[in-house]
């Protein structure tokens, strides 16, 4: 077989929280995949993570109308030439929006003159929609990763989903929970899903020892509902009470950052817990490995919305760091009760502080969680070894779709 053109269809790119896209797109580079990049919209955030600098994928912004799409039959005529029976195939499309029709069209065209033999979308909502079209429209097969909000949220366009789902070569998502509901979901396409958990480099992430770290509390993510950060504010309040020496740092940005400020406030904790904003991820990395436990209280949002795996947890189980989570979604697929890790139930500061003083008060735990949890993501969530099995799902998806699955 020839070697695969991959497009990777990406909402956002580059996203700072989205760091797994970046790790995915330089295992792939480092493995020889020819990758380009295809953006619906730039990037806000102005900030960048150093790793984003080792890319070398070329990537393209396609353009996008606004309300009135003055441009979409200009754009249609001028990619006709290069997509011929366009103009047949859009009435099965006249369901779609006008503006991912438009960029479906225009991604359609790079597809055809750049030779892209497959696109994959990261998850399954606006971007997943875009390089269907495209993939229609340039006769090419289509996949894509879902994660979590892409599948939970009360908000998904579920007969979106089902016919992204029904097209797609091949589907992906980050963990066993996440395919049982996605194949409950749409069992003719059950065979078609696949779990391929997020890698990490290894090499990037050193195992340390965490047995004499100091009584630092370190959590990193969003500052949005799902994360469950008041659980830990108030699980630091407990600690306080208490009269346990610690301190309590976390790293992130987002629309709770007011709320949890005032919070921290009232709790009478500021002197112990100080929320940090963004940091690179080399900034993190350290972070994390000098602390002797890693937070992530996540919880099931109002809006449904909830982690899927976090890359955090992954990674500080790489570099030893021994976590406190919740049995949220595939969660319970890394941190292993009393065996990888520690679990509390979620919206629970109670439990959650009491987790946190077993770790911060004892070294030998500490070492034990820290080696089981460093073993099993070398044996589960290697980055060569998960890039490999993703690009097998992108070299054989044509031949999956070919035989009708």
């Amino acid at each position: 077989m020839p070697s695969p053109r991959v497009g990777y269809v990406l909402k956002v790119y580059p996203r700072f929280s989205e760091t797994f896209v970046v790790g995915e797109l330089l295992a792939h580079q480092r493995a020889g995949l020819d990758v380009h990049v295809f953006s619906l919209r730039p990037p806000v955030e102005g900030r960048f993570h150093e790793m984003l600098a080792r890319v070398r994928a070329p990537v393209v912004y396609l353009p996008a109308c606004g309300q009135r799409c003055e441009r979409l039959w200009r754009d249609l005529a001028d990619a006709a030439g290069a997509l011929p029976g366009l103009f047949r195939q859009l009435e099965a499309l006249r369901d779609q929006a006008a503006r991912d029709l438009h960029q479906g069209v225009l991604l359609a065209r790079e597809v055809r003159e750049r030779g892209i033999t497959h696109l994959h979308a990261h998850f399954g909502t606006v971007a997943a929609g875009v390089a269907r079209i495209a993939a229609r429209l340039a006769g090419v097969p289509y996949s894509f990763t879902a994660h979590a909000k892409d599948i939970y949220w009360e908000g998904v366009d579920e007969a979106a989903l089902r016919a992204r789902v029904a097209d797609a070569a091949a589907i992906v998502t980050v963990s066993d929970y996440n395919v049982a509901r996605l194949r409950a979901l749409h069992p003719p396409a059950a065979a078609r899903i696949h779990r391929v958990y997020t890698g990490i480099d290894l090499d990037r992430f050193a195992f340390r020892d965490p047995a004499a770290r100091p009584p630092v509390v370190v959590a990193v993510g969003r500052l949005v509902e799902k994360k469950g950060f008041p659980d830990l504010v108030d699980a630091c309040a407990l600690l306080a009470a208490d009269g346990r020496d610690f301190s309590c740092r976390i790293v992130g940005a987002g629309p709770l950052a007011p709320a949890l400020e005032e919070r921290i406030a009232a709790a009478g904790v500021a002197d112990r817990v100080e929320l940090l904003g963004p940091r690179s991820q080399d900034e993190v990395r350290e972070l994390v490995a000098g602390a002797a436990v890693l937070a992530a209280p996540c919880r099931v949002a109002d809006d449904g919305d909830r982690d899927g795996l976090p890359t955090v947890l992954l990674e500080s189980m790489a570099l030893g760091t021994p976590c406190v989570s919740t049995p949220v979604t595939g969660i319970p697929e890394a941190v292993r009760d009393d065996e990888t890790g520690l679990l509390v139930p979620q919206r629970d500061p109670a439990a959650l502080a009491a987790a946190l003083e077993r770790l911060l008060a004892d070294a030998e735990l500490r070492a034990r969680l820290g080696r089981a949890a460093r073993a099993l993501v070398e044996r589960r969530f290697d980055i060569g070894r998960n890039s490999a099995r993703m690009r097998s799902l992108l070299w054989s998806a044509p031949i999956a779709a070919a035989a009708g699955a």
